[in-house]
């Protein structure tokens, strides 16, 4: 083995599998890591279940990273979803496909992942050194020369930059790599929150807090203008609304806000009937049930908990029966129920966001190996990437990749030399 090491930043998905590999190529390898244990992100993600990919084809995750997703298909093609798979299985752990062909571990434990990553890296000779936060890397014309943790500097040839992004920073997440990254001529794409909840001004979502929607249909808009639309499920909070449709768009939501654009979502919470359909079946409800109070007969179309808000916001009487329900009233109704729009007026912090967008440039990095086109002997692997996807799995899964062929590189690099 090399006397100078390949050194690993950062202890993540990307970190370890990038470790893992340099040191299969027989290099010796040294994992740095800032908290006193490495993967704590990773030992939370999917709700402490670990959504590790997706059975998607390749095009399918391609398309799902936007227009940044075509870098990652080298990565894709030497390390995909059939292999992390099979490589988690041939260690002991078993796996299951749930909805949407997402992938998680059968005993639905996410530590089960992280001890399983930690100890294939020490049988394949890595060192791993906690509580090690690298504060500088050292580079002399152009090159990478090692890096400095502390007082300590530490010689190298070759360093992987897997430190992660910028979300949930109690794990330890907190943006260094781009600090890092941009300190040797990296460009960062600026980073904010992504996957991330809404928030929103109106006091009805108050009344609403806690209030899960199945089988709901959303629509972005911008400054009055549809943008983009998702089906599924939604959740009302104290601060706004969050779950997986509200996710899925906050990305467009985020950028737009930055932009100070008019943000607004529009919850169609009878997608499965048209406004025809919607009307007859008001009609019926309120002619059949006549003598009954109008906040009875909604709560076989509504939540209890969203009786309130509705009236208010249609501005109904709570006294009304369906006798006296007016037509012009019952069109309100209906036009809610089909179009209820909460205007968005902020976004959490990344400390609740899933990934971060923004950060290292991909046309600064070699898709081919995942090395620095500014910094010989760098590399970079992972979140600190400018490479965010929806959820079910894809951002693990590029992790994955990304740290497996910048490992593979670094060490089959490092093995020339």
């Amino acid at each position: 083995m090399t006397k100078s090491p390949i050194i690993v930043v950062g202890g993540g998905p990307a970190g370890l599998m990038a470790a893992g590999k340099a040191a299969e190529a027989g290099v010796r390898t040294l994992l740095l890591e800032k908290m006193k244990r490495p993967a704590r992100k990773l030992a939370i993600t999917g709700k402490g279940r670990c959504n590790l990919t997706n059975i998607a084809d390749i095009e399918e995750f391609l398309t799902q990273f936007g227009k940044n997703g075509r870098f990652l298909r080298q990565a894709f093609q030497a390390f995909f979803n059939t292999d992390l798979m099979a490589f988690l299985q041939e260690k002991g752990l078993d796996l299951v496909t749930e909805r949407g062909g997402r992938v998680f571990p059968a005993c639905g434990k996410a530590q089960a992942v992280v001890t399983l990553l930690t100890d294939w890296v020490g049988r394949c000779g890595v060192e791993i050194k906690n509580n090690a936060a690298v504060d500088e890397l050292l580079v002399k014309g152009h090159r990478i020369t090692g890096v400095r943790s502390g007082k300590v500097e530490i010689p190298c040839e070759k360093v992987i930059l897997a430190t992660g992004g910028a979300s949930y920073p109690a794990t330890g997440s907190t943006g260094d790599g781009y600090r890092l990254a941009g300190s040797v001529g990296h460009t960062i794409i600026p980073t904010r929150p992504a996957l991330v909840p809404l928030e929103t001004a109106s006091d009805i979502v108050r009344t609403m807090a806690g209030l899960n929607l199945r089988n709901i249909g959303l629509r972005l808009l911008i400054n009055g203008k549809k943008r983009a639309e998702a089906f599924g499920e939604l959740v009302f909070a104290d601060f706004g609304v969050t779950g997986p449709v509200i996710l899925q768009l906050s990305g467009i939501a985020v950028d737009a806000l930055r932009n100070r654009d008019a943000v607004t979502i529009a919850i169609d919470l009878k997608p499965a009937l048209d406004e025809k359909k919607l009307d007859a079946r008001l009609v019926r409800d309120f002619t059949t049930r006549a003598r009954e109070p109008v906040t009875s007969i909604l709560r076989g179309l509504l939540p209890r908990e969203m009786v309130s808000g509705c009236l208010e916001a249609t501005a109904i009487p709570i006294e009304r029966t369906g006798a006296t329900l007016s037509a012009a009233e019952r069109r309100r109704l209906k036009t809610w129920l089909k179009d209820f729009q909460l205007e968005i007026t902020g976004h959490r912090s990344f400390s609740e966001a899933i990934i971060t967008a923004g950060g290292i440039d991909t046309r600064e990095v070699d898709p081919r190996t995942m090395a620095s086109r500014q910094i010989e002997g760098l590399y970079l692997a992972g979140e600190i990437l400018d490479l965010q996807a929806h959820t079910g799995g894809y951002n693990l899964q590029a992790a994955f990749s990304t740290g497996w062929l910048a490992g593979l590189s670094a060490g089959r690099s490092q093995d020339q030399t």
